[in-house]
């Protein structure tokens, strides 16, 4: 499984690519981050993100996207930011027709260290390890990138298998009151 994992900001959007399956040692493809500056016009910003992810989505041709759900923080502008980035990330994904994942901030770290109240460095320093890395990606955003995919390729089994046993229990109702 490939995913590119996509930790949404407006100045920092982190973009990392990770492959391999839950139970076996994961590779990084790639990580960075796509820039924008403060002071331009937020149009031509949001635009940046999209042709950033769009060379990511070229480059590594994931079979999934990982994206950071947005939550509410105290900084409304800050997380209009964030929310305005991470439909784009979704948008480019959907324009492909590749599948996109919503992960908790809290869920991606309990996935990678084991608490979902770890800090940015033990996610950097999980990460390192995890991926057999000499250093933590920098800046945190990329980090942040990599451990999104990370916990989408380490949850989306688990959550197949949850969908499908969904759906056949709806079928299995379904059949049972039109009988």
């Amino acid at each position: 499984m490939r995913v590119l994992g996509v930790d949404p900001g407006l100045t920092r959007c982190g973009v990392g690519v990770v492959e391999g399956v839950a139970g076996r040692p994961l590779t990084m493809l790639g990580v960075g981050v796509v820039r924008t500056p403060a002071d331009a016009d937020l149009s031509h910003r949001l635009l940046a993100v999209e042709q950033g992810i769009e060379q990511w989505l070229d480059e590594h041709r994931p079979e999934f996207v990982a994206v950071e759900r947005v939550f509410s923080q105290h900084n409304v502008r800050t997380v209009m930011g964030t929310a305005q980035a991470s439909a784009v990330a979704m948008l480019c994904a959907a324009r492909r027709g590749i599948p996109v994942a919503l992960h908790t901030p809290s869920e991606v770290k309990a996935a990678v260290t084991g608490t979902g109240r770890a800090d940015k460095a033990q996610v950097g320093a999980m990460v390192t390890r995890l991926l057999r890395l000499a250093a933590p990606p920098k800046p945190a955003d990329a980090a942040d990138a990599l451990a999104l995919a990370i916990c989408h390729i380490w949850r989306a089994p688990a959550q197949n298998r949850l969908q499908q046993a969904v759906a056949r229990q709806a079928l299995h109702a379904t059949k049972g009151r039109t009988a």
